[in-house]
């Protein structure tokens, strides 16, 4: 059932919203840098579309995700189950792109975002998120 105000374009992009800003303090975490920034400009690109289809932003979604991640910082684990954890939140935006241009490809209100280069990057971070990924296994796993 949808609250009030909300749509299901809304539910989903907040939602999305929500995994961004865990997947940016995570990626802060566990790979500082050129990844991580990417990841930051990425949730600001979510952002941006969002202000582009009026859709706002449903604090407690943001603080959810922020939480979220707090979270994980408590269960056992280390860099490995984190690297797995942000892999599947790359997967989950590139899967997101991939419906934005499906349903707002040739909407001009998107002009100018390019969501083939927004699911190219991301699949390039999921590339070098595994490999992260991978020599983590070696050692968590040995």
């Amino acid at each position: 059932m949808l609250g009030f105000g909300e749509n299901p374009l809304s539910i989903y992009l907040n939602d999305h919203l929500s995994g961004a800003t865990a997947g940016v303090e995570l990626a802060r975490r566990v790979t500082p840098g050129e990844l991580a920034d990417e990841i930051d400009e990425d949730r600001g690109v979510l952002l941006e579309v969002m202000h582009r289809l009026s859709v706002g932003r449903d604090r407690a979604r943001i603080a959810l995700g922020w939480g979220t991640e707090k979270m994980l910082r408590l269960k056992p684990g280390g860099r490995f189950e984190d690297l797995e954890t942000l892999s599947l939140g790359v997967e989950g935006k590139l899967a997101l792109w991939g419906a934005l241009q499906r349903a707002f490809g040739d909407d001009p209100r998107l002009r100018g975002i390019d969501l083939d280069a927004l699911s190219d990057r991301a699949r390039s971070q999921r590339r070098r998120i595994e490999q992260q990924r991978l020599d983590a296994a070696d050692e968590a796993l040995d």
